[in-house]
């Protein structure tokens, strides 16, 4: 039978029992933006369609673009916390809000592209486009995103899959205010090139604001260290402890947004019970760090048995 000494851990809590991430207290602006969204799509859609503008049809691609991403962050928060029937996933599901904010990215610069290569095969082509309906299309589907960018800010900080649908939302409204700005310009000009000029600017500025919420992303999946968190002045707070001597083997990361995990070795010099260097470090690490979970073993100067790893 694995027994397990009392000395050797502390700090640590299971995972898999599926508690409530920073995403899941928002998912209700998740539903109400994927309402509102999924309800205008259609209509711009059936416009851009119909007018002939690329702007209109650009900006119904990242509405379409939109749905995914807040369906598949919606759907992400419902499996983030699910209990684990399998007792295989010892961390819980909470990685899918991560991967819906890594679809969100994809489904952004895939958009972004599609309006750059349309533009480009317009190139020496006279161009026809209704205005009238860029305009007030666009106007309702600016008005539309502006009511879901201000559901979905209040958890943008908090949540990186809640982030990832506030950016989308965002690009999109940036897309809103370009079929407007192109409605009004080639009215009054005439010149349907301000309909691809415009198109190819709000394309550039999604790949832009996808390439930033991609790296968040890859960081998560990467294991870096949490953002904000400064790895040298952990490792000094914790070295500072009473009865430390020494730290090895620390390793923070993040898990989802709001969820910081951390692991760490250390070595006392026997002047405090191990049970007590265990809730200070615990508590330098929730208070000062925003670590809640850590998992750390404590070990003696005088014992040899547990090296430091090299990885």
């Amino acid at each position: 039978m694995l027994r397990r000494d009392p000395r050797l851990m502390g700090a640590g809590h299971g995972h898999a029992s599926g508690g409530p991430s920073a995403s899941g207290r928002h998912r209700w602006r998740l539903a109400a933006a994927f309402g509102l969204i999924a309800a205008f799509f259609v209509v711009e859609l059936a416009a851009g369609l119909w007018s002939g503008s690329l702007a209109l049809l650009s900006d119904a691609g990242h509405m379409a673009a939109d749905v995914v991403a807040l369906g598949a962050a919606l759907v992400a928060t419902r499996v983030a916390t699910r209990p684990d029937a399998s007792g295989r996933r010892t961390y819980g599901s909470y990685r899918a809000e991560v991967f819906a904010s890594g679809l969100a990215v994809l489904l952004m610069l895939g958009v972004a592209a599609y309006v750059v290569a349309e533009a480009v095969g317009r190139i020496g082509e006279r161009i026809e486009v209704e205005a009238g309906p860029m305009v007030v299309v666009g106007g309702l589907g600016l008005a539309a995103n502006v009511v879901a960018m201000l559901l979905l800010r209040g958890g943008a900080q908090e949540s990186l899959n809640v982030k990832g649908a506030y950016l989308e939302v965002m690009a999109d409204t940036a897309g809103s205010v370009g079929v407007v700005v192109a409605g009004v310009l080639v009215a009054t000009t005439g010149e349907g090139a301000w309909d691809t000029g415009v198109a190819v600017a709000v394309g550039l500025f999604v790949a832009v604001r996808a390439v930033l919420l991609g790296r968040e992303v890859l960081a998560v999946l990467g294991q870096h260290a949490p953002a904000g968190v400064d790895l040298e002045q952990v490792t000094a707070d914790l070295c500072g402890i009473d009865g430390v001597a020494d730290l090895h083997d620390l390793h923070l990361w993040t898990l989802t947004s709001g969820m910081n995990v951390a692991t760490a070795h250390l070595v006392t010099d026997g002047t405090r019970a191990g049970q007590e260097v265990l809730g200070a470090a615990r508590t330098v690490l929730a208070r000062d760090h925003g670590v809640e979970h850590a998992t750390l073993q404590v070990e003696a100067c005088a014992d040899r048995s547990c090296d430091e790893l090299d990885w």
